[in-house]
């Protein structure tokens, strides 16, 4: 890079660590540390939140999934809209979770079944989210590698030392400097400051897309260019694509819904200043979260532009070339089959595509393809060498957009790109190493310790665990292989947790006859298949098909996983492959969810005595401990203004600003998104189908245009905002009287802080 671009990344970063150790003097007790004292305002939760969901492994997915199905499944995802707003306007399972006052959600799950469950749930879900993490700190450092154009080792002294091992020790030092002071309140506010200068970033990002590349001459010809079944644009023109379909789509909607609430005070969740606060910093996020997308798709758009259209022809087979000799001396150990393999990809002759006149593109038959079949032969096709490839062609496709984007980007925007991706990075991974390092404190190591710590023990035993947290991301991404899309890789990880958690969650806030027993069922069973789906997937090539060849199995189980999925084809297909399992990752999850609600009811209603108090661990009625009175009704005399505000969540605590928003969000995400960009198109296209062409437009006007147009509000929007939250959640906390006894810890069911208010709960006395 330019020093003007390391100018740019540098000062910026440096400034951002700053802030974070400045964060302790506001940390006087657990309950700051862990959730920002409960004192956070709406934008702050918001934008922070952006910031540490991101990330640059979400970057780099997203991108890597475009590339092989393009925008059309966008369309359908619009269904997606309307379930979160009815969550994010209900505050469907927030506003409770928030109500329980619970710190992690270990002690919601003691409170609501038993200590060993507690300590059972958390080991499982710390398992499942440490392993899936490891990736965050594995995927930025390769990045960086190829974006910033390392070499794969470095010479200190004489002795030749792995980039790769050098960046993720920085990047996981950068991450304890931020949440090792000061834990939530550093994390929030640091978040918040990158997600608002996130924002201008993302404008100039898109900005340059849309300059530098023609939407009608270059993207809209590439991204029509596809074969039948495979339409980058026309959702009705899917049918052929694999991996990321409309079953997936169905998957992610039962997921969105039944897992809700599985990953809670383990985020933002539980630090609002009320519950109410909680529920608008889910509504806002319909506004927040629009420019980030775009921002996404705009990086996207340049890599398969880039490496499709006939105009970059000489520079797309320079990125492939290179892309190729750099991830095959990360897999292939062998230097005289790397040699062998760039002699054989450095023959291969350049043939311009030319669009409307070659056949289509497709999944199978690419610019990609005569590269990949030429590294399958060379580097083998045997049990090892189709793992082997299995490895390059994964690699391949994930460092193809940085290393793109290095060939592109001007000075500046490269700068700019660059701050970015370090913030994400530091953001994502701040946050899941004090995730994590929280959960195995909270809700492994304090219900098992008999005498309860000193709140300054206990913040010791938070910051020692992130290090050590720290450690083992560091080891596992040693260590780490990937075999198949980064989004599947995360979706079966998390699969682990989230395959039994969304009963355990849900049931848990909102029903009566749901137990432990329900609760054991539901982890067990679905915890079970998403394993079983992993080990399969990861010892397949090597292994498992080798085996059934060997033994004459392979044409009996191909038979039947044909057989199993006939009645959902071409949507799911299971068929023999000797390099990648046939069941792919979001089936397996799919499988794992329907097994554990079916435990859970089950399980529950055979063993279920007697209805659970839900108002007491709601603080709900005679068990308010903050001195404020139910809610009301919202007024005798009924309307349609009254009616639908009741549809829309809102209740007597809103004001006038809430009602607005509230009001603006229902508007653009039901009458625009949902009434006018689905079903007015899905109708028009079912009496009249839309020509690819009136496709690219609609996305061009629906995504770029509109989106535009609202990021650059949004921008000015949240960073107003942003700032008097940040302000006031520094007062807050200055004020804010701590409890030593809101720590985390339960007794009969319910928390130490509640029972020095309202007693023990009768039932366990």
């Amino acid at each position: 890079m330019h020093w003007i671009d390391w100018l740019i990344t540098i000062v910026p970063f440096v400034l951002i660590l700053w802030m974070a150790v400045s964060c302790r003097k506001y940390v006087r007790g657990v309950v700051d540390y862990l959730a920002a004292g409960r004192v956070a305002g709406r934008y702050v939760m918001c934008v922070g939140s952006l910031e540490s969901a991101l990330g640059v492994v979400a970057i780099v997915a997203t991108v890597e999934v475009n590339y092989q199905t393009g925008y059309a499944l966008g369309f359908w995802g619009a269904i997606l809209a309307p379930i979160g707003l009815i969550m994010a306007l209900t505050g469907y399972c927030t506003y409770r979770f928030r109500e329980t006052k619970a710190l992690s959600i270990g002690q919601f799950l003691e409170m609501r079944y038993n200590r060993s469950f507690r300590i059972f749930a958390a080991t499982l879900r710390t398992l499942s989210e440490m392993l899936t993490n490891a990736i965050g700190p594995a995927v930025a450092a390769s990045f960086f590698i190829y974006f910033l154009g390392f070499p794969h080792r470095v010479h200190v002294l004489g002795i030749a030392l792995p980039t790769f091992a050098i960046l993720v020790l920085i990047i996981l030092t950068m991450a304890l400097v931020v949440m090792w002071p000061a834990g939530r309140v550093a994390l929030l506010v640091t978040d918040c400051v990158q997600g608002l200068m996130s924002y201008p970033i993302f404008v100039v990002i898109v900005g340059y897309v849309l300059l530098h590349f023609s939407w009608s001459w270059e993207i809209a010809p590439v991204m029509m260019d596809r074969a039948g079944g495979e339409s980058f644009l026309n959702p009705f023109d899917i049918s052929k694509l694999r991996d990321f379909n409309l079953f997936a789509l169905v998957v992610s909607v039962l997921g969105s819904i039944l897992n809700r609430a599985s990953w809670m005070g383990n985020d933002t969740s539980n630090c609002g200043r009320t519950p109410h606060e909680q529920k608008m910093a889910g509504i806002l996020g319909a506004w927040r979260n629009g420019f980030s997308g775009l921002m996404c798709l705009a990086i996207a758009i340049t890599v398969i532009t880039f490496m499709s259209h006939e105009k970059y022809n000489t520079p797309a087979r320079e990125v492939r070339l290179q892309l190729a000799d750099r991830v095959a001396a990360e897999v292939v150990p062998d230097a005289a089959t790397r040699a062998q393999l760039h002699e054989r990809l450095s023959a291969l002759p350049t043939t311009p595509h030319k669009i409307g006149v070659d056949k289509p593109l497709s999944r199978v038959e690419n610019l990609d393809t005569p590269y990949m079949n030429a590294a399958a032969e060379v580097i083998g096709r045997d049990g090892s060498g189709n793992f082997m490839f299995q490895k390059f062609r994964t690699l391949y496709h994930q460092m193809m957009m940085p290393l793109t984007l290095r060939h592109m980007l001007p000075v500046g925007v490269t700068g700019l790109f660059c701050l970015l991706m370090v913030m994400l990075l530091l953001a994502t991974d701040a946050s899941r190493t004090f995730n994590s390092s929280a959960t195995i404190v909270q809700d492994i190591v304090l219900p098992l310790v008999k005498t309860a710590p000193s709140p300054e023990r206990h913040l010791s035993w938070l910051r020692w665990a992130s290090l050590w947290v720290s450690v083992f991301f560091f080891v596992s991404s040693m260590f780490f292989v990937n075999i198949d899309y980064i989004a599947m890789f995360t979706t079966i990880m998390t699969s682990i947790w989230l395959g039994g958690a969304g009963p355990v969650m849900v049931f848990g806030l909102y029903s009566r006859f749901g137990n432990s027993w329900g609760a054991y069922a539901s982890l067990i069973i679905g915890s079970g298949i998403s394993t079983s789906g992993l080990l399969l997937q990861n010892n397949w090539a090597k292994t498992v098909y080798p085996f059934l060849a060997r033994v004459g199995w392979l044409e009996p189980v191909d038979t039947s996983m044909r057989w199993v999925t006939t009645q959902c084809s071409p949507y799911v297909e299971w068929t023999m492959n000797p390099v990648k399992f046939p069941v792919n990752s979001v089936e397996v999850t799919f499988i794992a969810i329907i097994s554990g609600v079916l435990a859970y009811v089950i399980g529950s209603l055979v063993t279920s005595r007697k209805p659970y108090n839900l108002d007491r661990m709601l603080h709900r009625g005679i068990y308010s401990i903050d001195g404020v009175k139910p809610v009301g009704k919202q007024g005798s005399k009924w309307s349609w203004h009254t009616a639908v505000g009741k549809v829309l969540g809102i209740t007597p605590e809103f004001t006038r600003g809430d009602k607005i928003l509230t009001w603006s969000v229902f508007l653009y995400t039901v009458v625009y998104q949902i009434g006018i960009c689905f079903v007015g198109v899905l109708i028009w296209n079912l009496i009249s189908p839309w020509p690819a062409l009136w496709w690219s437009h609609y996305f061009y006007i629906t995504t770029l245009c509109v989106g535009g147009v609202i990021g650059v509000i949004s921008t000015v929007w949240f960073l107003i905002g942003g700032i008097i939250d940040t302000k006031r959640l520094m007062k807050d906390l200055k004020a804010r009287v701590d409890n030593p006894l809101d720590d985390g810890r339960v007794k009969g069911h319910v928390s130490l802080m509640d029972v020095e208010k309202l007693g023990a709960d009768p039932d366990e006395k």
